[in-house]
């Protein structure tokens, strides 16, 4: 650096110290409302900007600010300048904050009025960042202005319309084999013998378990003969079911040797069963006592009942048949609508092209009015320029004098405050010293305690440590004594819980032989019975709904061909 920009430097940077809080209300501003994607970091690059806009911009001139302002970021510039010299905001808000740290008449005649007065020139400088922004070339503004002249060009001549070349006509191609949309005969063969084997499969079943039941309700003494059965029966079965039939042998001869398979339960499970059992026992002994009383039997309403049943069971599928349809229906119909609404978007689509080419005519028309008068608002700047140089120079020297003594009063009050921190520094270091003066002196550590006597409090609960290491000692010894009465207790209650546990084991024994009798009968007479179902018939809303669907398809296809 020269000297001359070294004290430019310096004289800047003691201005933005001097009018820190006048400066800090524009960049906050800045930041709250248009920069708020903005680094923080460039918080000073915007303070240096607002402090030469508002206080050297006549020191400086134009060309010297223009120049430090292309020299950095263009779209941060355009977007600071374009916030701090808008006329509304220095009018209103930007003057109010202000007045409240300096005289408002003071405010306004020194910084807001030569802020408007820069501020068409400076908007000429921000339409150039904007015309880079936008890779556009910007003219230079000199004092005289060219008159253009046109040029004595030649007319091009017009070009001819090339002809265009034939269209190449496709080879045809050959039809798709009708062999594509039918199904191979290979893989009806195959479906033949997969049902066939399904077939056999089943009939071998049927007849292993025939023999396996009648195998297991037979004397010990027949049941050799009936193992030699299922030997042949299961070589003649198909392979596929070979293994499972001799996994079924295996279980046969260990239900040869053991007979009774036991069956570990714990004693939550045998006191659920037996309390299951014990339900069951006195439900059928309350209905014996009933039917004895002369109460009827319940098997016609149970029949009633189920035949109920079915009917609401049918009525429920009918109705969820009718909300398929119906949501298939509503599907149809929307399909319908935004086929509708698609042809009435493309003719709002047609009339908003013809209103924007309008608009953009008139916009043409409106930015070419501008332009006009914009040139002669730079003709007539220019000729102001003239006139304000020697008031410029005055400026400049009473502003120098002015920082050249506001410079000397900070340093004055830097060097007070230098001097009042070291005294404050003093003061705190004589402090501690005499804080650990004190701390560094002996004290007693040692005291001489004496077991057998009381804390001394007043307290009428009040006992010696001797004491009451006495009066523990009783605790402990009462304790293990209700211990040993407990063990006792719980021993005897364990005796008595196994006890009722294999009492219960014989009475679910007893109960599981009856019931299994019971349910050897009740299926006998299952398999005696013939179960005939109906054909559920279809419900008129179905066949109703199921039009409608047909019609709304058949509508929606042709509006889709229309489209």
């Amino acid at each position: 650096f020269n000297v001359t920009e070294e004290k430019f430097v310096l004289d800047t940077l003691a201005g933005c110290i001097e009018y820190k809080s006048l400066l800090d209300v524009v960049v906050d501003a800045f930041f709250v409302r248009d920069g708020r994607y903005c680094l923080i970091s460039e918080r000073n690059l915007y303070i240096v900007i607002c402090y030469l806009a508002t206080f050297q911009l006549e020191e400086l001139g134009l060309q010297h600010f223009s120049r430090i302002v292309k020299s950095l970021d263009t779209a941060k510039m355009q977007k600071f300048l374009r916030f701090f010299f808008n006329a509304l905001y220095l009018n209103t808000w930007i003057k109010d904050e202000w007045s409240q740290f300096y005289d408002s008449l003071y405010v306004k005649e020194n910084w807001i009025d030569p802020l408007l007065r820069w501020q068409p020139k400076v908007q000429q400088l921000i339409e150039q960042l904007t015309d880079i922004l936008s890779n556009r070339t910007t003219t230079v503004k000199s004092s005289t202005v060219t008159q253009p002249k046109e040029f004595n060009l030649t007319v091009p001549k017009p070009r001819a319309i090339p002809i265009p070349l034939p269209i190449p006509l496709l080879e045809k191609r050959p039809p798709v084999p009708p062999s594509t949309y039918k199904p191979p005969k290979e893989k009806k063969q195959l479906e033949e013998i997969k049902t066939k084997n399904r077939r056999k499969a089943e009939v071998s079943q049927q007849l292993f378990l025939i023999a396996v039941t009648k195998y297991l309700f037979i004397p010990f003494t027949g049941r050799m003969r009936q193992y030699k059965c299922i030997i042949t029966l299961s070589q003649s079965a198909s392979c596929s079911y070979q293994a499972l039939l001799f996994t079924y042998l295996l279980v046969l001869v260990s239900y040869l040797c053991t007979d009774n398979i036991p069956i570990k339960l714990n004693a939550a499970a045998i006191l659920r069963e037996g309390a299951l059992y014990q339900r069951k026992m006195e439900q059928e002994l309350k209905r014996i006592e009933n039917l004895l009383r002369g109460a009827g039997d319940p098997s016609e309403f149970l029949e009633w009942q189920k035949q109920m049943r079915g009917k609401d069971l049918e009525e429920q599928l009918a109705e969820i048949e009718c909300r398929r349809l119906q949501g298939k229906l509503s599907h149809e119909e929307a399909v319908l609508a935004h086929q509708n609404v698609i042809q009435e978007n493309k003719k709002k689509a047609d009339l908003m092209r013809e209103e924007k080419a309008e608009l953009m005519h008139r916009y043409a028309e409106k930015r070419l009015q501008e332009q006009k008068e914009m040139r002669d608002l730079v003709e007539q700047v220019v000729e102001g320029h003239k006139n304000a140089k020697q008031a410029k120079i005055k400026l400049q020297k009473y502003k120098q004098r002015i920082v050249q003594e506001v410079c000397e009063e900070n340093r004055e009050l830097l060097r007070q405050a230098l001097e009042e921190e070291e005294e404050k520094l003093r003061k705190r270091y004589e402090l501690i010293q005499q804080i650990r003066a004190i701390e560094s002196l002996p004290s007693v550590r040692h005291k001489f305690v004496d077991l057998t006597e009381t804390g001394g409090h007043g307290l009428i609960c009040e006992m010696s440590i001797v004491e009451l290491r006495e009066r523990l000692a009783l605790l402990r010894e009462a304790q293990k004594a209700a211990e040993e009465e407990k063990r006792d207790q719980i021993i005897h209650e364990k005796q008595a819980k196994e006890q009722l546990l294999l009492d219960k084991l014989d009475q679910i024994s007893l109960f599981r032989a009856q019931l299994g009798r019971a349910a050897a009968l009740k299926q006998e007479e299952k398999k005696g019975k013939s179960q005939s179902g109906e054909r559920p018939m279809k419900d008129e809303r179905i066949l109703n709904l199921q039009k409608k669907i047909v019609e709304k398809t058949m509508e929606r296809k042709k509006q889709a061909g229309l489209l």
